[in-house]
């Protein structure tokens, strides 16, 4: 392997004036440089970056730690990957600013996080930014020094940076789209309780009903989806046994997400009930595989994934330049509602009763 010596002696010139043509931090005579070129060409030398790194203090290195490798579903599942599409919009940001994305996967183990961070600042990367698989509170030991740490699709306590879905914006977004379709007999099947998410869109939803003149009924909203490993089916099942029991059913029935909007299409098409006929449905996440081929196609809101990798890769790079300052709260990124076919126009009340 060629070293700077070789090119040096090709070119008739001094180490110290190949490192100056290389490096660009002093004049060179454009014959001189011309010379020098002509050798690193000729011999394929490859400058050191470990060597321009310690001078510089830049190495163009960013750190990225997610699960999302190793978490990877069977492609006949019909699940979203949401830390995937995070960190493929953060290297849309990267790759833009011609930096180079390091990327470390934790292999569903979050107390290799510690450690890997500081693998990472070994290699002397410049930020570094931590994506969760959904929205949570973390906690781990992140002693960053110089080395700034965004944290995405999730948070914790010591108020380090962070970007976050909007889901109670979100929630509430397509609950007001509900209700200007006509809507008032509005349920909501949720996510699991203990998810973050889940007390945020269910402020959401109220706040719509609120907003609209709608009373809130408890009676209209249940836990649809359950952590617990084989629990999800029988929950979701008995959540909507329960809805239709109610002496006024729903005229629409919100889900925690796509999959459970998919799985709620055949428990009622079971019970012979039409979707969006005699019950409309729609979902949350628009992940395009579930919302686009399922029939009728799947009104929901996104959760902006995507989006959300960009502005923490945004955020990173400017507490890196220090162009911003390190910001109090989490940076929280809404999604739009897409409208498809699932929910069926109602008359207004109001219509409704001078028509009667």
């Amino acid at each position: 392997m060629a070293t700077i010596y070789d090119v040096a002696k090709v070119a008739g010139v001094s180490p110290k004036t190949v490192s100056r043509v290389i490096n660009g931090d002093a004049p060179v005579g454009e014959t001189t440089r011309e010379k020098v070129e002509a050798a690193i060409a000729q011999l394929g030398y490859i400058p050191s970056n470990a060597a321009r790194m310690m001078r510089s203090n830049r190495s163009g290195l960013i750190g990225l730690i997610t699960g999302a490798i190793s978490r990877t579903p069977e492609l006949v599942e019909p699940k979203g990957l949401p830390d995937l599409f995070i960190v493929q919009g953060i290297q849309q940001v990267i790759a833009s600013r011609d930096l180079t994305l390091m990327i470390a996967d934790t292999g569903g183990r979050v107390e290799k996080v510690p450690s890997l961070i500081r693998t990472f600042q070994q290699h002397r990367v410049e930020g570094l930014i931590y994506v969760a698989d959904h929205h949570k509170k973390v906690a781990f030991e992140a002693a960053t020094q110089d080395c700034p740490l965004v944290l995405a699709n999730c948070y914790d306590g010591a108020g380090t940076p962070a970007v976050l879905p909007d889901d109670r914006t979100c929630q509430r977004a397509l609950v007001e789209r509900l209700i200007a379709h006509g809507h008032r007999r509005i349920a909501y099947l949720t996510l699991d309780r203990v998810m973050d998410a889940t007390a945020l869109r269910i402020e959401g939803y109220r706040e719509a009903l609120e907003a609209a003149g709608i009373p809130f009924d408890p009676d209209l909203v249940g836990k649809g989806y359950e952590l617990a490993e084989d629990a999800e089916h029988r929950c979701l099942d008995g959540a909507l046994d329960r809805l239709l029991q109610l002496p006024e059913r729903p005229t629409v029935i919100c889900c925690g997400n796509d999959e459970m909007a998919m799985r709620l299409y055949g428990l009622l098409r079971t019970r012979g009930i039409r979707v969006p006929e005699e019950i409309s449905v729609a979902g949350f996440d628009n992940y395009r595989a579930i919302a686009e081929t399922l029939f009728p196609s799947l009104s929901t809101v996104e959760l902006p994934y995507a989006e959300m990798g960009r502005r923490a890769a945004e955020l990173l790079l400017s507490l890196i330049a220090k162009e911003t300052p390190r910001p109090s709260t989490p940076v929280r990124v809404a999604g739009r509602v897409f409208w498809r076919s699932s929910v069926i126009d109602l008359e207004p009340e109001s219509q409704t009763s001078k028509g009667g």
